[in-house]
């Protein structure tokens, strides 16, 4: 029903009414705080709307990607950047991996989420992570962003403007990344465009690939998504929540949304720089 009801309703009158939507549930919605264990990892999170509420009111089990990454680069001392970090609970069990030795940048769009995440992290005392409101982009800049989750395609109307940084223009900032963790809605050809130099060095990554859900609007496709890794990386795939295979047993994934985890070759830790840590803050 709601299919048909989007199709009659012109697509502006609808987004409208998505935003009002949206603002009604929010209103309604009383923040509150919780304790679970996140892979392992107790945490106390606020929850401040029914979204995080749904993904962070329970525990986890690992997540299979992370368990992935452990095998390789996320290890205690890594350095991590993790671009689309909604409230900072993924980027808080990360910090927690790498420990005190390491760090971790958690890069936001939404203003909402960005703060979410900072007083996630203080409640926490996690010191060895910053979190940096803006998007990930294939160059540093501003980019309209969507109160719904992503860049605007050009079709939103209820849209901010927020910094833009590419992931080489941060690891000049603040460190060439050991891993990174890319969730970024669609996005995510035009993040690693921004990022070919540190892809160079041969970081483990993790991209969530929203094929129809998001690739395409921007111009991408699981193809592009390859195409910007250089030779040398070995690729897994998985459906959310699910093991890890390699690629080859897995290119039946790429007609939906999939998550991709690209390991460097052994060589490439050898290359990685020394790793220096921060003291938590916003930005």
């Amino acid at each position: 029903m709601k299919q048909v009801i989007k199709a009659i309703i012109p697509k502006p009158v609808w987004n409208r009414l998505r935003v009002l939507r949206q603002q009604y549930v929010q209103a309604q919605y009383r923040t509150r705080r919780v304790r679970h264990c996140y892979g392992g990892h107790e945490l106390e999170v606020e929850l401040v709307d029914p979204i995080g509420a749904s993904w962070y009111d329970h525990d986890w089990p690992e997540m299979h990607e992370i368990a992935l990454l452990k095998q390789h680069g996320l290890r205690p001392g890594a350095r991590v950047f993790d671009i689309g970090a909604h409230q900072c609970v993924v980027a808080m069990v990360l910090s927690k991996i790498v420990g005190p030795e390491g760090s971790v940048l958690a890069v936001e769009a939404s203003p909402e989420d960005c703060q979410a995440g900072e007083q996630n992290r203080k409640l926490n005392r996690i010191e060895n992570c910053r979190t940096l409101h803006g998007a990930g982009a294939a160059k540093s800049g501003t980019l309209v962003f969507s109160r719904f989750g992503s860049v605007d395609d050009g079709t939103g109307q209820w849209k901010i403007e927020v910094n833009a940084y590419s992931i080489d223009d941060l690891a000049e900032r603040f460190g060439t990344p050991d891993v990174l963790f890319i969730d970024v809605e669609g996005f995510e050809c035009e993040v690693l465009r921004g990022g070919q130099r540190t892809l160079a060095t041969k970081p483990d990554c993790f991209v969530e690939v929203h094929v129809n859900a998001g690739l395409e609007k921007f111009g991408g496709s699981v193809e592009q998504v390859f195409s910007l890794f250089p030779v040398g990386y070995e690729f897994f795939a998985a459906p959310p929540s699910r093991a890890f295979i390699p690629w080859d047993e897995a290119r039946d994934l790429a007609r939906d949304r999939f998550f991709l985890v690209a390991i460097a070759g052994r060589e490439a830790d050898e290359r990685r720089d020394p790793v220096s840590t921060f003291g938590g803050k916003s930005e």
